[in-house]
């Protein structure tokens, strides 16, 4: 059974930065490409990066490219989403990706 939990957001003041942790069990971490997606109030959930089963590939939305990142560590199981540079517009819940399966999501909120 595929298992998604993220953690690490929070209330953050624009042009602050939070890394955030998906931890993944039930399935082979290391052959699967993970992804994170936001939702913000009132609008449709938009992937936010992609990262390939080796990070050789990553690819991120329009709207984050050069401020956040995206990595992986096989060995813990666990994919992170760095991001910099945050706007009150970054404000959404944050969702982990994989396997047709759903994290939970941990809230991110951009304000002073």
């Amino acid at each position: 059974q595929v298992q998604l939990v993220e953690s690490g957001g929070g209330l953050v003041p624009p042009g602050g930065s939070l890394r955030l942790s998906c931890a993944a069990s039930g399935f082979t971490f290391s052959n699967v490409s993970m992804s994170w997606f936001r939702q913000a109030p009132g609008k449709e959930r938009e992937l936010v990066a992609i990262i390939s089963k080796t990070s050789a590939f990553r690819n991120y939305g329009d709207s984050v490219k050069g401020r956040f990142t995206i990595s992986r560590d096989n060995a813990k199981n666990t994919v992170y989403l760095q991001m910099t540079s945050l706007k009150p517009q970054d404000t959404a819940v944050y969702y982990c990706y994989a396997l047709e399966s759903w994290g939970h999501g941990t809230q991110v909120t951009v304000s002073s």
